[in-house]
């Protein structure tokens, strides 16, 4: 609480906390480790110096949740190269072939895949060099002649047991060239989506890029003046997607997701490397990008570590020292407290161990020995009942309790608000985990308050086209120039207004408490019970809308 008033009082005026709060918001928005939303997890664009310069294979975001309208299903959605203008012609955009684009499931704990699904793209390209186009007339199907060059996939489920191909030669839904060439979108995207075998439905193609933040935070954090704010930096970019629905069991260790409902969830994405003899690629596969919880990679290594965490697995973190002392004391709050003085908070930070390497869990294993600080259960591995806590091996993962009942009316600020199905217990699409990173990263777990002065974030609370209701939810890919001008003066997918102001006024992390305690797993069969808000304390959440 005297860290909390600490924060809060500044000293300086109500003016200048809040300037210092508003840009403390900006800096979060661009990466803080998320730590609680309603989606689960935030993007990472560009968030390593090799990877930056091979988009094809650079991962953006990972979601993973409970399927709103198939409650008894898990989508999993993992996005690749970001910044694709739509107007990109005349090649347009593409996933990299022969590389391996894979979303990996941890069911027991130990930091290594149990389930690995792997998405593999070829090209099937009829332009026989003798056009330069992507298509030569009206694209009305997949399978339409006038659809010069297209994608196809095979989608592999790999586990101790060995291989079995789910689909095989399915179609990508390609870039979105205009209202010309494709003048029913939504009916390829219908067409491209393929029941699996086994159960379940996959997707794979272009649609649009679903984080929204201003990313302006880069520019002296935002303009040095806080004028830069406000704006959904991605709104009107597209970006290539991979989408896997399945049963619950199909990921729960034993097949058994009411006595061992959490995973852990990462991507990761490999190409060929070189053959020495012919100077062509077709050697083995190098591991180039990896993500599970939105941008730890962005914020937490520094510089020179990037490139290793994105070339290393989640059973190489916790003998990663260097990246364990960037966790225990983070860099970002020492910047926060450099530039606009507000104290970090006191390291070693445990409360961001438990968030991004062992899942939250009143008995969750803490680094130094010492008792787990967020005292709750909600979505780490050690809660299964199949699981041996001795075998339990911290890493950084994406983990979703899957019996968590999906939210009637979800909150975008997830368990900060009492809503238990967002982030950080998994990721929903409409999760707004920069605002909610923020307060992680200056200490709200620690304290049990938040930090009021941070309310407003990045005033970016809202993706800038709405989401589905049906599989695979994302919007459909953007035809439209990001370099549009609109009445205002701004690009056409920016968002002058925000869509934003205030994000909450006063209702913390003492949620946690009540709403996580609240979390009991009782006898076999797990289940999940929500408590009512006890603590009274003011200020009432904000609405997903």
């Amino acid at each position: 609480m005297a860290r909390s008033r600490t924060l809060l009082g500044l000293g300086r005026g109500p003016m200048a906390c809040g300037a210092a709060a508003a840009a403390l918001a900006v800096v979060a928005s661009t990466g803080g480790t998320a730590l609680v939303s309603d989606v689960a997890d935030a993007s990472s664009h560009r968030e390593a110096p090799l990877i930056a310069g091979d988009p094809k294979v650079d991962n953006t975001d990972v979601y993973a949740f409970v399927s709103p309208d198939k409650q008894d299903t898990v989508t999993l959605i993992a996005n690749w190269l970001p910044f694709e203008e739509p107007n990109g012609g005349p090649n347009f955009y593409y996933f990299q072939t022969n590389a391996h684009y894979d979303i990996n499931i941890d069911n027991d704990g130990d930091a290594v895949a149990d389930i690995t699904y792997r998405w593999v793209f070829t090209n099937d390209d009829k332009r026989d060099g003798t056009t330069f186009l992507y298509n030569n007339g009206v694209v009305n199907n997949l399978t339409d002649p006038t659809l010069l060059f297209k994608q196809r996939y095979t989608l592999t489920e790999i586990t101790e047991h060995g291989s079995r191909e789910l689909v095989t030669d399915a179609i990508v839904a390609p870039s979105n060239v205009g209202p010309a060439s494709m003048p029913n979108y939504g009916k390829l995207r219908s067409q491209a989506i393929t029941p699996i075998d086994g159960g379940g439905v996959t997707y794979a193609g272009q649609t649009e890029d679903p984080f929204f933040l201003d990313l302006r935070v880069f520019d002296l954090i935002y303009g040095a003046n806080l004028s830069e704010r406000g704006q959904d930096t991605l709104a009107g970019y597209n970006v290539q997607t991979v989408a896997l629905q399945v049963p619950k069991s199909a990921l729960a260790l034993n097949r058994n997701d009411t006595k061992n409902p959490v995973v852990g969830i990462w991507s990761a994405t490999s190409k060929e490397t070189l053959d020495v003899k012919s100077s062509r690629s077709g050697g083995d596969q190098v591991q180039v990008s990896r993500l599970g919880n939105p941008l730890v990679n962005e914020l937490v290594p520094a510089a020179n570590q990037k490139d290793g965490f994105n070339a290393s697995t989640p059973a190489d973190d916790a003998k990663n020292q260097a990246l364990v002392n960037r966790v225990l004391k983070p860099e970002l709050p020492q910047v926060i407290q450099a530039i606009y003085g507000i104290p970090a908070p006191a390291a070693p930070r445990n409360d961001l161990v438990e968030i991004f390497l062992t899942g939250i869990a009143k008995n969750a294993p803490t680094l130094d020995g010492s008792t787990a600080p967020i005292q709750a259960d909600l979505n780490s591995q050690i809660l299964n009942a199949d699981v041996d806590p001795k075998n339990f091996v911290p890493a950084e993962e994406l983990r979703l309790n899957m019996s968590v009942p999906v939210t009637a009316h979800p909150n975008r600020l997830g368990v900060l608000a009492g809503d238990l199905q967002g982030f950080p217990n998994g990721r929903r699409l409409t999760d707004d985990v920069v605002d909610i990173e923020l307060q992680a990263f200056e200490g709200a777990a620690q304290t049990g308050v938040l930090v009021p002065a941070l309310a407003a974030g990045d005033k970016v609370n809202v993706n800038n086209v709405p989401f589905g209701n049906t599989f695979p939810y994302l919007a459909l890919p953007s035809n439209v120039g990001v370099n549009q001008i609109d009445a205002d003066g701004m690009p056409s997918g920016g968002v002058p207004g925000g869509a934003g102001g205030t994000a909450f006024t006063g209702t913390g992390w003492v949620r946690i408490a009540s709403g996580l305690g609240a979390v009991a797993f009782l006898g076999a069969g797990f289940v999940l019970a929500r408590r009512r808000r006890q603590h009274g304390l003011p200020g009432t959440p904000v609405s997903t809308n």
